[in-house]
């Protein structure tokens, strides 16, 4: 009887610990990069606290998308260059920790448009 008892508890225990695992969960932003313009882009870096990502050559029409998890809060910038050579820089939105959604910027040869639609989660 008392070895049954102590199964019964650990099998619990096991399926309480194996539910607060499949219950958390990283909190992620997709971003996407969309050339909008009829001409490539080159160069570009998107930088967020503590991490940046980029791309080599963005295509016209092309997109791109890469997951991040926002570990801080702050500032999302976007630098890229366009056909002419020229580089441009643009302040996209701010990231909070523990943010979720996408964020999708639309790329033109001299404008970066983003349309943001995060949701914040406690820590």
């Amino acid at each position: 009887m008392k070895l049954l008892k102590i199964t019964a508890c650990t099998a619990i225990l096991a399926i309480l610990c194996l539910a607060q695992v499949a219950c958390s969960r990283s909190r992620t932003i997709v971003v996407s990069l969309t050339n909008t313009s009829a001409q490539p882009l080159s160069a570009i870096v998107v930088d967020y606290p503590e991490a940046t990502f980029g791309k080599n050559t963005l295509k016209p029409g092309e997109t791109y998308q890469y997951r991040i998890k926002a570990t801080d809060s702050g500032p999302m910038k976007i630098t890229f260059t366009n056909a002419a050579g020229q580089a441009r820089i643009f302040s996209l939105t701010t990231v909070r920790k523990n943010d979720e959604g996408a964020i999708e910027v639309r790329l033109t040869q001299d404008a970066a448009t983003p349309d943001a639609r995060l949701k914040t989660f406690g820590n």
